[in-house]
């Protein structure tokens, strides 16, 4: 009875020794082993040396050695003069002063991702709390270097560019593993009604000014064209009027030249025959007969174009 008292012991404690050594291996394999999606990196550290894991799938580790921690490298983003929640103005971060000494309120949206897992765990304690403090310090710095009717109109983009490089540069500076994607102004405005009145009355005068400069560049551009053609036409009408007269003028030169070679030749015939062509331009109706009888020095002119009519 007592030998079979003790084999029964024997028994439950060779089960109870399995089944504690299948639970150490159980607890080994599970922590042997850890995966990484494809929007994680993780960091393994091994007596107190940390290392970045950023492959993902599944990895290998030393129980109870080593320890790892999973980092999220998605783009994450937070709002700066705003609740998210409530979208409530929250005046502490959204009040500035602009170099005119006027108060705007600004709202930014600010996106970022961790780039280096190691330093995101190890070298600040809340990386995002320092990311928001450096922004603030930019965003106040660049918004008192513009005045308010740039910041509330047209000088946005360039104040964002301004913003986002200044950022950079400091989260460069502290090297805290994480870098900045974006920012930007997600609402810019007077303080109070009355101020938003007047800008809103000021930005419309603005579009009616644009408007009316576009109005008057739309008509130069029409009316350029009909100029510049009306000049073209009167170019061409003087050269034609320039052309002719060179040409009458060298028609009438080359014939007074022909005459007077003739006048050489013939002084006489040729004064003659230039009277009587100039009688019959000037008196083109005039009908005479000149009589070549001696008379001493006087020709006579016979009007018998009376007489002949009569006879006829």
């Amino acid at each position: 009875m007592q030998k079979k008292y003790q084999q029964t012991i024997g028994n439950s404690a060779g089960l109870i020794k399995g089944a504690v050594v299948i639970v150490i291996i159980t607890i080994l394999v599970l922590n042997s082993f850890y995966t990484i999606n494809e929007q994680e990196a993780a960091v393994v550290t091994t007596f107190g040396i940390a290392s970045p894991v950023t492959e993902s799938g599944l990895h290998f580790k030393i129980p109870f050695v080593q320890q790892v921690t999973k980092v999220d490298t998605t783009i994450k983003g937070f709002p700066i003069g705003y609740d998210a929640q409530t979208n409530n103005a929250i005046e502490d971060e959204s009040l500035m002063i602009t170099s005119d000494f006027n108060f705007v309120n600004v709202d930014f949206y600010i996106e970022y991702r961790v780039t280096d897992p190691v330093k995101a765990l190890y070298a600040s304690q809340n990386y995002e709390a320092i990311l928001k403090t450096i922004a603030q310090s930019s965003i106040r710095a660049e918004i008192g270097s513009y005045p308010v009717d740039s910041v509330i109109t047209t000088g946005k983009s360039e104040i964002q560019a301004n913003i986002r490089e200044k950022i950079s540069r400091h989260l460069e500076n502290h090297d805290i593993g994480i870098s900045l994607i974006n920012i930007t102004i997600q609402d810019a405005e007077p303080p109070t009604a009355e101020v938003i009145e007047a800008f809103m009355n000021v930005e419309s005068a603005k579009q009616g000014a644009e408007t009316a400069v576009n109005n008057a560049n739309k008509y130069r551009n029409e009316q350029i064209p009909a100029a510049e053609a009306e000049v073209d036409q009167i170019l061409k009408e003087a050269e034609s009027t320039k052309e002719a007269r060179i040409n009458e003028a060298e028609g009438q030169a080359a014939r007074f030249n022909e005459i007077y070679n003739e006048y050489k030749k013939y002084p006489l015939i040729t004064k003659q025959r230039m009277f009587y062509e100039a009688m019959e331009e000037l008196l083109p109706d005039l009908k005479v007969i000149i009589d070549g009888s001696d008379a001493g020095d006087i020709q006579k002119l016979l009007p018998l174009e009376s007489l002949f009519e009569v006879n006829n």
